[in-house]
């Protein structure tokens, strides 16, 4: 498997994804190697590692800076190449991959996104395994929509520009694969579209439930959350409107209501937010635990492909989640049942007053929340559909 960040700790949306892909595979007695580009900004010190999971895996890394700069920004727009995926392909990293590959016969070989897909023609100049890619999104659609949105011309130009280029790249790549895995039916519509001619599964989030332990008696109400990272720009973005457009008149609803707000990387523009019913609390040590202390759980997000982790993860907490269609495209919900889907300010408020005015109410969507996700996003089912695919691609 290759992926373009370190999946220890699964801490957010894209390690939570290739950890439990791992995890789910180890228990049914698949041998896995994980190469893993360690970028500067996200860097994991892989001494200081301790997962038994990590224990049971050849694992090999290598560092590199993604970051954004102006000049590799610049000079890009008189190449070819998408600055968004080239940013993480470096020669010496190809090397350690090459030399990986040179070592050992594989079966299979896992791109898990986008961002790693540079690394093909060092793959399949050095082995024969059966290849496949892994879509976490689509990401030529993240940055199509956050253009849609931009209201500064020139930055919504260059946004528009990187979007047509990151179509183009990720087109171009899908048929270079033997199977293709999307993370939900909406993006496999999506990747059908883009004219994807080899095979093509769904595999959504999947969760180990043994890890989601709910424990009532430790959660406050009246109590909203938001929890992600920050540094990733829907996020963001989403939950600057929220802020702005929404929560002052929920704010006055009740006055013991408190939204706490969480997750890596907080910006410092959001503790300026901060006040007696607004707690900024930036990264937490224990998300699961933060989520358990919480009832209703906000997801504002507006620009987005995918499916959104912690909404998976709030689910399985039986968490009352109010969130965008947007944010909560690809899941098998039922609107009212076990999600609340909210898009505009005056849905939001409807929906939060709903829930603190009728407490049950809340409850009995996080109960059936519960059961959704375990119904679609159990680790063990998904991971032996998994090898099963696997199986068939190496008799083929």
């Amino acid at each position: 498997m290759l992926s373009h960040q370190v999946p220890f700790p699964p801490n957010s949306g894209y390690p939570i994804v290739v950890y439990n892909t791992i995890k789910g595979l180890l228990k049914l007695g698949v041998e896995v190697t994980l190469f893993s580009i360690n970028p500067y900004k996200e860097k994991t010190d892989v001494d200081d590692i301790y997962d038994p999971i990590f224990e049971k895996i050849d694992f090999h890394s290598y560092n590199i800076d993604t970051e954004v700069n102006i000049w590799g920004a610049f000079f890009n727009i008189f190449s070819n190449q998408s600055y968004n995926v080239s940013r993480f392909f470096d020669d010496e990293a190809a090397k350690v991959l090459e030399n990986i590959l040179r070592e050992r016969d594989f079966d299979v070989i896992q791109f898990e996104g986008i961002y790693v897909v540079p690394y093909l023609e060092t793959v399949k100049e050095h082995s024969k395994a059966k290849l496949i890619y892994r879509a976490h999104n689509i990401a030529f659609d993240v940055w199509e929509r956050l253009a849609l949105r931009e209201r500064f011309t020139p930055r919504r130009v260059y946004l528009e520009f990187l979007s047509r280029r990151l179509k183009v790249y990720e087109t171009e790549q899908i048929n270079r694969f033997h199977q293709v895995f999307a993370i939900s039916e909406p993006d496999r519509h999506s990747i059908l579209r883009m004219g994807c001619q080899t095979r093509l599964d769904v595999f959504p989030v999947a969760i180990d439930f043994e890890k989601y332990n709910i424990d009532n008696t430790k959660t406050s109400f009246p109590t909203l959350f938001h929890l992600g990272a920050m540094d990733w720009r829907p996020n963001k973005e989403g939950l600057e409107w929220f802020l702005d457009e929404i929560w002052p008149d929920i704010e006055t609803l009740n006055r013991e209501l408190r939204f706490y707000i969480a997750g890596k990387n907080m910006q410092k523009q959001f503790f300026d937010y901060d006040s007696d019913n607004l707690i900024v609390e930036g990264e937490v040590f224990d998300a699961v635990e933060f989520m358990n202390s919480k009832a209703i759980m906000i997801v504002p997000l507006l620009s987005a492909s995918g499916m959104r982790v912690k909404i998976i993860e709030g689910m399985a907490m039986q968490k009352c989640i109010i969130a965008t269609s947007m944010a909560a495209e690809g899941i098998n919900y039922k609107n009212g049942k076990d999600i609340l889907i909210a898009n505009t300010s005056d849905e939001f408020y409807r929906a939060i007053l709903q829930c603190i005015t009728q407490p049950n109410k809340w409850q009995e969507i996080g109960a059936n929340a519960r059961k959704t996700a375990e119904r679609d996003h159990e680790i063990n089912s998904n991971a032996k559909r998994m090898l099963n695919i696997y199986e068939k691609l190496i008799l083929a």
